[in-house]
């Protein structure tokens, strides 16, 4: 195992969650592509260009970054072993052949100076232990000039999934679903507090967008409902209940979800995030 800090994350994304991630990796892209075009746009990649995609799972926005550059290389970076383990038979089986993964904390892996022209996340960039550490350090390695872009969650009650879960208060121990500030999935929903990371990290030019997209969570509510229940949040929650109380949630999640069931079945739910940019300086 590389050097860690983030030692929390590397246990979750090591085991159940990066398990549940790696099988399920069609499904969450399905769920968050909806982001890729415009993220992909924001970073601006071309022909040549060397890019870092943060917390790359399991590498679909990596594969796309290095078909965007033909005559350069695509380096995705996640915690997760095995994400990493799709990314790399996905890349192999698709014959994208300018990219590689490594295993890495982007807080204090040792990213060579300023060897890439870009980098870019998909939702990677939330839990860091130290983020103005981490973005620091991918600063470095970006070459003077250089740019950044992710997309981030903005606040949860813009978020369809969210909206979803809690409407299950009355039968699940439902709680916030995480803080600006606190490490987490919306650790970095107050666009001042991205701003304050990023300037405090070195960057400059930082703008902050919102963006929103329409995800693909199953094919009818009742698929939709049990994959949500069997996702992290979800498990946790279930884990907790009694057997009655599971049915009931199952039940209420599926009647919620009706109401997004688009014409073929497809329940849709709006994901509303935060698409940043910024630069490091040309000198420093």
């Amino acid at each position: 195992m590389p050097d860690i800090v983030n030692t929390e994350q590397a246990q979750a994304w090591n085991g159940f969650e990066g398990a549940h991630w790696a099988r399920n990796q069609d499904r969450w892209n399905a769920v968050n592509e909806g982001f890729n075009e415009p993220l992909l746009d924001a970073v601006g990649i071309t022909g040549g260009h060397r890019v870092l995609d943060l917390g790359c799972g399991s590498g679909q926005t990596t594969r796309l970054a290095a078909l965007r550059a033909p005559g350069g290389h695509a380096l995705g970076l996640d915690l997760s072993g095995p994400m990493l383990a799709e990314a790399r038979d996905r890349a192999e089986r698709e014959g994208v052949a300018n990219v590689s993964f490594a295993q890495g904390d982007a807080q204090v892996h040792p990213f060579e100076a300023g060897a890439f022209d870009a980098a870019m996340s998909r939702y990677g960039v939330m839990f860091f232990a130290d983020p103005v550490a981490a973005f620091g350090n991918v600063g470095r390695a970006l070459r003077p000039g250089g740019r950044l872009a992710f997309v981030c969650p903005a606040d949860a009650v813009l978020n369809g999934w969210v909206t979803a879960m809690t409407s299950l208060r009355d039968v699940l121990p439902v709680g916030d679903f995480g803080q600006p500030g606190l490490p987490g999935m919306f650790s970095l929903a107050a666009p001042e507090r991205i701003n304050d990371v990023l300037s405090a990290a070195g960057f400059v030019d930082v703008d902050v967008d919102r963006a929103e997209a329409y995800g693909a969570w199953g094919q009818g509510a009742e698929d939709a409902a049990e994959f949500l229940l069997g996702t992290g949040p979800g498990r946790h929650l279930m884990e907790r209940a009694d057997p009655t109380a599971r049915a009931r949630a199952r039940s209420a999640l599926t009647d919620h979800l009706r109401a997004y069931e688009a014409a073929d079945g497809t329940v849709l739910l709006r994901s509303t995030s935060w698409l940043v940019t910024a630069h490091r300086p040309v000198t420093t």
